[in-house]
């Protein structure tokens, strides 16, 4: 079982990059949409639903906004986490004269 765990940090560390990266971007839209004015496009009853969409989409994207930044702080701490308890892991082995390759099976 343990050599089906896997971390990459690595990939950790970008895919958080990726989700404040969108961050960034959805706070760009929201910024935009709330500049934005949806008068005179049409019908009353057009301008009314552009409204109405507006509202719900800025409503929206500031929900996956706050969602996306739980998520990479989230990520964060559990690749933190991980990486706590593999150094513990590598010092008490080095303690009792082990290495990794004595404990699990690595893979050639």
């Amino acid at each position: 079982m343990a050599e089906k765990l896997r971390v990459d940090a690595v990939e950790l560390e970008h895919f958080m990059k990726l989700l404040d990266g969108s961050v960034t971007s959805l706070k760009g839209l929201r910024s935009a949409l709330a500049d934005a004015t949806v008068g005179g496009l049409g019908t009353e009853d057009l301008d009314n639903a552009c409204e109405d969409f507006q509202s719900d989409w800025k409503y929206g994207a500031e929900q996956i906004g706050e969602q996306t930044e739980d998520l990479s702080k989230i990520i964060e701490q559990n690749k933190n986490a991980f990486m706590e308890v593999e150094d513990a892991l590598t010092k008490a082995m080095k303690k009792a004269g082990k290495t990794k390759d004595d404990i699990v099976e690595v893979p050639k």
